[in-house]
Order: structure tokens, then C-alpha cells, then sequence
């Protein structure tokens, strides 16, 4: 997959600030800090289409974007920052709820986690919210440059067992500072958009 356009579309909190539900969409999801919007700025190869922050918890909405006026990247608000105030926290559960349950564009959600540590118990909660959902298959660990190629594959079985993941369920490790591994992820994209 080749991203030549991208655009923000649409900031939502509640269902009707959300865009029409025309095209297939896939949504991604991560705790706080796990490099969320540095990747999806990578994916479309743009330095700030996603804003990224140095302190956690800036993405409180879910933001929509278009992309190659055929399908969207949906930006799930980040998880798991303890300076946020417990409503708004609370009220991202009934947000993400709301978008997961409603959404008939909705393809695949993929979970981010940062390689460096065991899953966390929000990123166990997280997968099993997108199993229950039935979006699950794809974790990308993050900042996979911070780690030696022989860490690397002892972390990613750690990912597995700890977020129960299905022989058929891939993690494919992702540095934004390096650039590597992005486009396999691309690739599982284009085979989710093309279905």
C-alpha cells in the first residue's frame, strides 16, 4: 500500500460528530506515551497529520482520517495515563464502547504496545475489549529500536503469551525513529482494505 493522501476528517467525542460510515475503517488503539501518532504520522508520511506530544494523554477524542479517499484511520484516544482525571478516563471507556459497538466500517482494531515491557494490565483489558469486539489479529510493538535484536524475539513471545494471542495473530515490530517495519503493517492494511 502506497498512502499519497491523507487528511484529518473528522474529532469526535459522540456519535453524531462522527463522519459517515461509507468506507472501511481501521482503528488503532494504545495506551498513553506507545508512540501512536509518531507511527500513524510514518504510515502517511507526514511529519504532523497526527499531533504528537511529549506528555501522555493528549489524544482524548477519536480522530478520523481519510486516506486516499478510499478508507479511514481511526485514532483511538490513549489509555492508561494516571495524570488524567478518573472522568475523563471514564468517559473514554463510553466513547470507545460507543465507536466499537456502532461502527459498520469498522475492519480491524490494532492494538499498540511498547516492546520494551511485558503488556501492561490495561494492555491485557485493551485486547481482550477488541477480542470481545471481535476486532482482534494485529499488535504492533512499538519502539523496537530501543531493543537488541536478541531481545527482540524473547519480548514479542512475551507480548503473545501475555495478551493470549492466537497462533494466526501477528506482532510486527515497529521503529518510527529507524523506519522499519512499518511497511508490513502497510501490507496487512491493503489486504484489510482490499477484502
Amino acid at each position: 500500500m502506497n498512502i499519497t493522501k491523507s487528511e484529518l476528517e473528522a474529532v469526535a467525542v459522540r456519535k453524531n460528530q462522527y463522519p459517515e460510515d461509507n468506507v472501511k475503517e481501521i482503528a488503532f488503539a494504545g495506551r498513553s506515551n506507545v508512540g501512536k501518532s509518531s507511527l500513524l504520522n510514518l504510515l502517511v508520511n507526514r511529519k504532523n497529520l497526527a499531533r504528537v506530544s511529549g506528555s501522555p494523554g493528549k489524544t482524548r477524542t477519536i480522530n478520523f482520517y481519510r486516506i486516499n479517499d478510499q478508507f479511514r484511520i481511526v485514532d483511538l484516544p490513549g489509555y492508561g495515563y494516571a495524570k488524567v482525571s478518573k472522568s475523563i478516563s471514564e468517559g473514554w471507556g463510553d466513547m470507545m464502547a460507543q465507536y466499537l459497538e456502532n461502527r459498520q466500517g469498522l475492519t480491524k482494531v490494532i492494538l499498540l504496545v511498547d516492546i520494551r515491557h511485558a503488556p501492561s494490565e490495561q494492555d491485557i483489558k485493551m485486547s481482550e475489549y477488541i477480542r470481545h469486539y471481535g476486532y482482534n489479529g494485529i499488535v504492533v510493538a512499538t519502539k523496537a529500536d530501543k531493543v537488541s535484536r536478541n531481545e527482540m524475539q524473547k519480548l514479542l513471545n512475551v507480548i503473545r503469551k501475555d495478551l493470549g494471542l492466537l497462533e494466526d495473530e501477528i506482532i510486527i515490530p515497529v521503529s518510527t525513529l529507524k523506519r522499519t517495519g512499518y511497511d508490513k503493517l502497510l501490507e496487512e492494511m491493503d489486504k484489510l482494505v482490499a477484502k
